[in-house]
């Protein structure tokens, strides 16, 4: 078990916790002074992202456990809890722009992964083993689920006119989010049931000889809860600070969405960049297409929930430059990725888009 759960991966929820408590308790909110508040954040900041690289530790060491393509769906489901949790909390505190959040949020989650994740990954195994392979048949259902779910979330609502603006009306609102969750689900079904085959690749099936103990895997298991439960908390407690300090900078409120969404996927990155070089691109795409899908999949019916709870109204169109940007991505992921072999060249023109979208985002 000591070689799947090392010191840092279980102190690091258990040292959020006792810092939540004594958050709680007083001894680290009004029981100190002003001035020592700042170490008091700058503590939670710490702990937040501690936590979120633990929480996929251990949903790898799950994943590992349970095998492909499995694995790349726990640590999928992982992030997206992770996501939905400082979507939703920066929410429920933020007044200004907690329209757009979601949008924003989703929004940088697909460009950071179909440009940033994929173009650094096929950079990275391109410049190692020249050229790399994978199952055209699992990546061009997921392409295809993902560019119907960004279309019907980010693109759609700007045409709509029950509602002016780039709004959905609360039953186009209910509507979109049951379909997200309808594609999304169709995906999982052939992903884990119907097509396996198609997102499992060869050696997949050897690694699982070398998988994790049961009793690592629990231990991992109710280790990943206690992550996951500390960064809503977390993040709650530090929303207020994301916010201001975006805009005491005088950057766009959309970088608040850029933040959340490289917090939660900068782990899971890390991981499809290791695979990619280890010339598993199968694994790293299963990873970062997954994740995009997820993200749209499952965050848009949480926040409708949210939205029609508490009476707001979601901003969920892009304006016509995200709108380019977004299309442009799903062709190049489209085309790129379209032929079951990539090189260098595939992975800096994503990697580009990438450094184009960041630019823009911070000078529009």
């Amino acid at each position: 078990m000591r070689n799947y759960i090392t010191f840092w991966t279980w102190i690091s929820p258990f040292a959020a916790w006792l810092l939540l408590l004594a958050v709680w308790a007083g001894f680290a909110g009004a029981g100190v002074s002003i001035g020592a508040r700042p170490l008091v954040s700058a503590l939670e900041a710490v702990a937040l992202v501690a936590c979120v690289l633990a929480a996929v530790h251990h949903a790898e060491v799950v994943a590992h456990r349970v095998g492909e393509p499995f694995g790349t769906l726990v640590l999928a489901l992982a992030v997206t809890v992770i996501e939905v949790a400082l979507i939703v909390s920066l929410m429920l505190s933020g007044k200004d722009g907690a329209t757009t959040l979601a949008r924003d949020t989703i929004f940088a989650a697909v460009m950071i992964i179909l440009n940033g994740m994929v173009g650094l990954c096929l950079l990275a195994g391109g410049s190692r083993h020249r050229e790399q392979v994978f199952g055209v048949y699992g990546v061009n259902a997921a392409l295809t689920t993902l560019a119907a779910l960004a279309v019907i979330t980010m693109i759609l609502p700007n045409t709509t006119t029950s509602v002016a603006g780039p709004f959905y009306s609360t039953s186009q609102l209910m509507l979109v989010a049951i379909v997200s969750l309808v594609l999304y689900g169709g995906f999982l079904l052939v992903q884990t049931v119907r097509h396996r085959e198609y997102f499992v690749a060869a050696g997949d099936e050897e690694e699982r000889d070398h998988r994790p103990t049961r009793g690592a895997s629990l231990a991992s298991a109710g280790l990943l809860i206690m992550c996951l439960v500390a960064v809503v908390l977390l993040a709650k407690a530090l929303s207020p600070i994301i916010e201001g300090a975006v805009i005491s900078a005088g950057a766009p409120k959309a970088v608040v969405g850029i933040i959340i969404a490289t917090i939660v996927l900068l782990p899971e990155s890390l991981a499809a960049l290791k695979a990619a070089r280890q010339n598993r691109l199968q694994t790293s795409l299963n990873l970062a297409l997954g994740s995009a899908l997820a993200s749209i999949g499952l965050t848009i019916p949480t926040v409708a929930i949210v939205a029609a709870a508490t009476g707001w109204r979601l901003e969920l169109g892009l304006d016509a430059k995200g709108t380019v940007l977004l299309a442009l991505s799903v062709i190049l992921a489209t085309l790129s990725l379209g032929t079951g072999r990539t090189t260098v060249l595939q992975g800096l023109v994503h990697v580009v888009i990438f450094v184009v979208y960041l630019f823009t985002t911070i000078v529009p």
